[in-house]
């Protein structure tokens, strides 16, 4: 089965995906301003967000029932599933979330996609 990852902003439109996750309530470095003009692709910018204790929390909390979810959906001879992630504009928290994800996932043996809908998106 192939998985495919995306991120997104909500203000730019909400997406087709088989599940949606919001994910506004981790820490916005949209508000500090030296990372404001840069992605969470950057590893300053990717810590700001995972490292902080509700990061941190949500990935222990949703790592596991993310894999469960997938497995599952193989099992039952699903071809594909799409995953999204949102953030307020898709620059910051749901692009570090899409990055963290893809890796945890790939070293795990899935078969995946990534993309970032809304990343260069102002």
């Amino acid at each position: 089965m192939k998985v495919t990852l995306f991120s997104f902003g909500f203000k730019h439109g909400h997406p087709e995906a088989d599940m949606v996750w919001d994910v506004r309530f981790l820490p916005n470095p949209y508000w500090v301003p030296e990372l404001r003009p840069r992605t969470g692709l950057e590893p300053e910018v990717a810590g700001y967000v995972l490292a902080h204790e509700s990061g941190e929390r949500f990935l222990a909390l949703f790592s596991p029932l993310l894999q469960f979810m997938i497995d599952e959906h193989a099992a039952r001879g699903r071809e594909s599933l799409t995953l999204a992630m949102g953030c307020t504009g898709g620059k910051h928290r749901s692009v570090a979330l899409v990055e963290h994800l893809w890796s945890l996932l790939t070293a795990k043996g899935y078969r995946l996609e990534r993309y970032h809908r809304d990343i260069d998106k102002e």
